[in-house]
Formats: C-alpha cells, structure tokens, sequence
C-alpha cells in the first residue's frame, strides 16, 4: 500500500493535537490509512491512476483526523496530489512554492456564484485549451460548507487563480455526512467531476466507484455489519481489472 501526502498529514496534524479528538465515531479503532474498521479496510485493492492532473487539497484544520473525509480517496488514485492544512494568516511555504511553481496552473474549485465573474472559468471551456502547455493544479477546499467558504474568502493567495465551478445534474450520494445544500457534493464527488471535465472519463468512474466503495463500508461498519454478497467493492475490484488490461 502507497503512503501519500494525506497519511503524513494526518500523522502530523495527530501529533499537534494537545486533546483527543472527539469527533463522532473517532475513538473506534480503523485502519489508519483508510479509516475503515480492520475487517472492511479496502487498502489492500486501491491502486494508481495514469493522470493528466494534480490536485492540492486545503483543508480546514481537523478535516483530516476526520474518519469520514473522502479527500484522501484522491490521493489514493492520483499520485500528484498534495494536502496542507489552512491558515489565513501564516499559510505553508512549500503550498505557496507549488503554487507559484511555473509547471502548474492552479484552478480552485468553487461554486461560481460566491467569485467574481472575471475569475470564473465558462462552465463549456476546455480545460486543456485554458492551460496550454502547462499541468492543471486543482485547488480543493476540504471542509465543512461554511469552512470551505470561509477558506475562499480569507485565501487571499488564492485571490489570482480562476475558479471552475459544477452544477452536477443529481444531487450528492454521500450519506455519512449531511450537507447542507443539496447541490453540495463530498470532496472526492467534486474532484471525479474534475476529472470528467478534463476528459479523464475511465479516472474519473473509478474515484466515483472508490468512494462508493468508502461510503459502503463506513455505513456498515457503523452498524457493524458485513458486506452483503452484491457490494460496491467487487465493482471497484473489477474496474481496476479493466483498467490494467487497458494499460
């Protein structure tokens, strides 16, 4: 199993912690690495994807003990993909290296109507005719809905970047943790969108069946169930087959 940024994350920001964390279901003893109970892990079939894009997910300081964050699901396919936690006042100096690093072009992700219009990316636009010759770095903001437009109001580093924004046809399925808005979407959901719109259609089916899979057994290992003979899973076990093959 790959370590990615989000583990050494979540390995830093437990260290920092001067309390225990309290959120729900946080004293149940999981894997580690994908905050499933030991007998529902699903580390040992997760794999990389092949990808165009790169992701850096800002997240609002406990967002990564949370069990429930499906942001870590990103960094479980897609190698490029880095994770800090936000500060309004004192952001990290390696995030603010990558993003003035000329190899990338930043994009956050956001609902057009909270950003001025001049930023926003036409919801038709080709991503790859925006960027040219240049890597797309998508810009998450990890947290709860009104965290989240807290980041993006109180970024000002984040202020030069266009902003792609999706208004998804069917309302989120992610069931563990209410949004508040019904377009709201789980952070893996967005990101499987981002990856459609840059024409990554096989990448982009396979983080939606990861996180089907994640919600799967979070939900049953809530009630301490086992998986039923027709689960998410084996669909997710399948496409990674499929996948190799096409590789």
């Amino acid at each position: 199993m790959r370590i990615h940024a989000l583990h050494t994350l979540y390995d830093h920001r437990l260290s920092q912690s001067t309390r225990p964390f309290l959120a729900r279901g946080g004293s149940i003893a999981r894997c580690k690495h994908c905050m499933l109970l030991p007998y529902l892990c699903i580390c040992s079939i997760k794999q990389t994807v092949s990808s165009q894009s790169a992701f850096l997910l800002l997240m609002y300081d406990d967002e990564i003990l949370k069990p429930s964050n499906t942001g870590r699901l990103i960094a479980d396919l897609i190698t490029d993909t880095q994770a800090y936690i936000w500060s309004r006042t004192e952001p990290n100096t390696d995030m603010l290296a990558l993003l003035a690093d000329p190899q990338w072009y930043p994009i956050v992700i956001f609902p057009a109507e909270y950003a001025a219009q001049e930023r926003v990316l036409p919801i038709d636009s080709s991503i790859p005719s925006v960027i040219k010759d240049k890597r797309p770095l998508f810009i998450l903001l990890d947290g709860t809905w009104a965290q989240a437009k807290k980041m993006f109001r109180k970024s000002p580093y984040l202020d030069d970047f266009p902003v792609l924004s999706f208004a998804p046809e069917k309302l989120s399925q992610y069931i563990v943790r209410k949004a508040t808005k019904e377009y709201q979407l789980a952070t893996a959901e967005v990101a499987s969108l981002v990856l459609d719109s840059l024409g990554e259609t096989d990448n982009a089916h396979l983080l939606t069946l990861l996180f089907s899979t994640f919600k799967e057994n979070y939900l049953l290992g809530k009630s301490r169930q086992q998986l039923p003979a027709q689960n998410s899973q084996q669909h997710l076990i399948a496409a990674f087959a499929e996948q190799r093959v096409k590789d």
